[in-house]
């Protein structure tokens, strides 16, 4: 919503409205009581006909007056045509009250028109004005002693009509700012959230990139230096490394068109998670941890518990991390064993993905920020947890390996509709 919206609501207010159309009424009212008595009481006077006709413009004037020339919203400044027409209203007015003092009646009218929307410094001198106008008419009319409520009563209704009329005014003026502030307000959360999708969809991008493309062609890089150091002496080996380097492209090409369709990873395509754990296992195996395929069944997949079909999110978040943390262990662990343990129970899900390597000393875990070139798996894999409802945690030590372990607590939620046995076949 703009600023010029929320100007729009306020012109459209239905209690500014009903104000208005109660002046309106008050206006008419008094007009009628003035006309009456003019007829019943000062119709002898020669002026009769003259004050007829002013009072007919001055209602004229008064009634027209939202259509060509409104006043002033709250905050603006009264138009060029808006004065013109309060300064035909007053003139008008003080002849008829020169003529007849039953014009006096009028006032209150005037009142509301001259502080209910013009600026205070163009409210107070106006109010000031008409109440001394109407103090003359009343003692210029008066007979016998002097009576003090002609000068008292009209000054006392005007002082109490203005303090009304400006408190209200300095109401609407802080409605009027908080309506502006709570404009800016959501303008500004607007932007943010805006921003804020853009930076968690260039996260997710970069995250299914790193997952898709980069682990990919980490393999693949490894599979072809080996299959260089063999090419003269190992022919056929070389021969076998350069198919699976094929066969890598091959499948990250299909995740990369799945990823573009915004599907489920392969690997979950009508597979379970043991299923897929289980391949992925499989592969790494074949593929060895130092990168030298036949190097012997360097990883082992486990199951701890029933295995049940989880929400897509976390089974899918339960699969990349265990990706991520393979990637890493063959990248930089020098491990020769690697374990995948995935662990069910009725109120959570984790997997734990455990390796021989050299490990390293652990520290926070950077925001995705941080990392810029190389270290991208820990961020990321932590993104992943976190996005899925659950926590990420790495413990590692020099010489000692190092276990990556992602957990995800159920909810009742997540039950029987969510979670179903798996078939005889994929239980350990």
């Amino acid at each position: 919503m703009t600023e010029h919206d929320g100007l729009a609501l306020r012109r459209v207010d239905p209690d500014a409205w009903r104000v208005d159309v109660t002046m309106q009424a008050a206006f008419v009212a008094l007009l009628a009581g003035s006309l009456s008595r003019l007829l019943t009481y000062d119709a002898r006077d020669g002026n009769t006909g003259w004050s007829l006709a002013l009072y007919l413009v001055f209602g004229v004037l008064h009634l027209s007056g939202p259509v060509w020339a409104p006043a002033p919203w709250q905050g603006e400044r009264p138009s060029t045509r808006h004065l013109i027409r309060l300064g035909l209203l007053l003139a008008v007015w003080v002849v008829l009250l020169a003529l007849e003092p039953s014009a006096t009646w009028c006032t209150m009218p005037l009142l509301f028109t001259g502080v209910h929307r013009l600026p205070v410094s163009f409210a107070l001198p106006l109010a000031c004005v008409l109440t001394l106008l109407v103090v003359i008419s009343e003692l210029r009319v008066a007979s016998g002693l002097f009576n003090p409520n002609l000068v008292i009563a009209p000054v006392a209704l005007a002082t109490v009509v203005t303090a009304v009329l400006l408190h209200s005014r300095r109401l609407a003026d802080r409605q009027r700012l908080l309506i502006d502030d709570l404009l800016r307000a959501r303008g500004e959360l607007a932007a943010h959230e805006r921003r804020t999708g853009v930076l968690e969809e260039r996260q997710r991008l970069s995250a299914e990139i790193h997952d898709i493309l980069a682990q990919s062609l980490s393999s693949q890089q490894m599979l072809l230096q080996a299959a260089e150091r063999q090419w003269h002496h190992a022919p056929d080996t070389a021969h076998e490394y350069v198919r699976q380097a094929a066969a890598s492209a091959g499948r990250a090409l299909t995740e990369v068109r799945r990823f573009v369709r915004d599907l489920a990873p392969l690997d979950l395509d009508g597979n379970t998670l043991v299923h897929a754990l289980r391949a992925l296992a499989e592969q790494h195996a074949a593929l060895g941890i130092d990168g030298q395929p036949g190097s012997g069944p360097a990883v082992e997949f486990r199951v701890d518990g029933t295995p049940e079909n989880f929400p897509e999110a976390v089974e899918k978040a339960l699969l990349r991390v265990s990706q991520g943390a393979l990637a890493n262990i063959r990248e930089h662990s020098g491990a020769t064993r690697a374990v995948i343990t995935l662990t069910c129970s009725p109120d959570s899900v984790s997997v734990d993905i455990a390796d021989n390597g050299r490990g390293f000393e652990p520290a926070p875990i950077p925001h995705r920020r941080e990392a810029r070139t190389r270290g991208h798996g820990l961020p990321l894999m932590e993104s992943r947890a976190r996005q899925a409802g659950g926590t990420l945690r790495v413990e590692s030590a020099h010489g000692e390996g190092t276990v990556v372990s992602m957990s995800v607590a159920l909810g009742p939620h997540d039950g029987a509709a969510a979670r179903r046995p798996l078939p005889a076949q994929e239980a350990p």
